[in-house]
């Protein structure tokens, strides 16, 4: 199954000291790019998020918000080296009566010193908030998945609505194909025929073939021949499902060029129509392709 590259996901994930919403909505774009916004506190978990996102998304950008709310969110503690602050009290002390120094050592001039504190997350608490973020980052990412599944069925059903009515106009283009050839022959013959008349020319018969092999080359056979081979791989691409839109969008391309090389052979007002349909019909294909992932 195709699947398109927008969608929307949002889940709400709540425990007893936890709160933690997660939205997500995906966009096109040619390759895969995850961006979060997320509390200061959650940085420490924004790459583990992402790659976990990375797992559901192959290609399109992902904007995701998470908020989380509650009193175990990230829980710190203090830690303080008590016997280093001992050695630091006691040796001012020391310098005090020595020197006989009269000011006092003071809480704030402690709190200056950063080798006596530690700022120290609970792991307990860290481990226990991973789990219930990356339970919530996965709901949220199933429902961004399970939307890009159906815009990805609706997309499928309508390329193959629009490839039906290439096909149609190629097999049209099929049954006038002879007539370009015999058409183009035919008037480039008489343009000759103009021209030696009355004229004196060594070899008439030989200019006559020129004639013919030139008249050939207009022929659009081999660029209805490859029209139908891209169709025919498009499909079977479309079929097999998976991360395919690049793949789709070179052969447009490809179908582009053998419909514009058709209609610039052709000078027949008919099959000029039936170029101006396809080139239409495959412009609304291309469209579509941008979003498939």
């Amino acid at each position: 199954m195709i699947k398109s590259m927008t969608g929307y996901g949002r889940t709400v994930l709540e425990t007893d000291s936890l709160y933690i919403t997660v939205e997500m909505k995906s966009v096109n774009h040619r390759f895969t790019e995850v961006s979060l916004r997320l509390p200061r506190a959650l940085l420490v978990f924004e790459d583990k998020i992402k790659r976990y996102i990375n797992q559901y998304v192959q290609r399109g950008k992902v904007n995701v918000f998470i908020a989380v709310e509650g009193e175990s969110i990230m829980k710190r503690a203090v830690e303080v080296d008590w016997g280093l602050m001992d050695q630091y009290v006691a040796i001012l002390q020391q310098a005090k009566q020595k020197h006989h120094l009269s000011s006092s050592l003071t809480l704030e001039q402690l709190l200056q010193i950063p080798e006596l504190f530690t700022v120290i997350e609970k792991e307990t608490e860290t481990e226990q908030l991973e789990h219930y973020l990356l339970q919530a980052v996965k709901e949220a990412s199933l429902q961004l998945v399970k939307m890009r599944q159906i815009e990805g069925q609706a997309i499928f059903e309508d390329l193959a609505a629009k490839l039906t009515t290439i096909q149609k106009n190629q097999e049209d283009l099929y049954q006038y194909a002879p007539s370009v050839v015999e058409s183009y022959r035919s008037r480039l013959q008489q343009r000759v025929n103009e021209f030696l008349n009355g004229s004196q020319v060594a070899d008439e018969a030989r200019i006559l073939t020129e004639v013919a092999v030139f008249a050939d080359k207009a022929s659009i056979d081999e660029e209805l021949t490859r029209l139908k081979s891209h169709v025919k791989q498009f499909y079977s691409i479309l079929e097999s499902g998976g991360v395919v839109g690049r793949k789709l969008d070179f052969l447009v391309q490809e179908m582009n060029r053998e419909i514009n090389t058709i209609g610039s052979k052709a000078n027949d007002a008919a099959i000029s129509q039936k170029v101006v349909d396809m080139k239409s019909e495959l412009e609304k294909i291309r469209e579509q392709v941008q979003n498939i992932e």
